[in-house]
């Protein structure tokens, strides 16, 4: 009786356990899944040569101002699953918005982006008096912010409304 009660409680606990690897194995494959789906993605449309949005519509999408960067772009590279940015343009450039702010441009513009942030900014560079100052963060702290947070050695807020639309840039001899 006993060698029998403990075969049936053997077999139950070594069924739970396979049930369990199982599972394990069906959500470690889905996660697998998801990734190569999301990576064959990312890889057609860069053969395909187009993004799936405009920059300005991608910014807008993650509610920064569609504006923050020139219209004369070349082409941009999103990697979405770790949110890297990469923003090519033809040349060295700067842009004067409507708030007299200047921003100066490298011809490559790396950041990571996020919900209403653009983080760890390389190639950007701000007018602050008479210097330019490298620019690190670009944030706007809520959906219905009507201001822009730029961090440049000081963070400093700058109105939303200023960077609503892509401007036109003028080609610059060095960043």
């Amino acid at each position: 009786m006993e060698n029998a009660l403990t075969k049936v409680i053997g077999s139950n606990w070594i069924a739970k356990k396979a049930k369990e690897e199982i599972s394990s194995i069906t959500d470690d494959l889905s996660l697998l899944s998801n990734a190569v789906e999301g990576k064959a993605k990312w890889v057609f449309n860069k053969l395909k040569g187009k993004p799936l949005r405009t920059l300005p519509d991608l910014l807008r999408l993650y509610n920064l101002p569609p504006g923050l960067f020139p219209r004369n772009i070349k082409c941009y590279e999103f990697d979405e699953s770790k949110g890297k940015l990469i923003v090519y343009l033809t040349s060295a450039c700067e842009v004067s918005f409507k708030d007299s702010s200047v921003v100066r441009y490298a011809v490559r513009v790396k950041a990571t982006l996020t919900r209403g942030k653009l983080d760890v900014i390389e190639g950007m560079k701000t007018k602050v008096m008479l210097v330019y100052i490298k620019v690190t963060s670009v944030a706007v702290e809520g959906y219905k912010s009507d201001k822009v947070w730029f961090t440049a050695g000081l963070k400093r807020s700058r109105p939303k409304d200023a960077y609503e639309m892509p401007r036109d840039a003028f080609s610059v001899d060095e960043f």
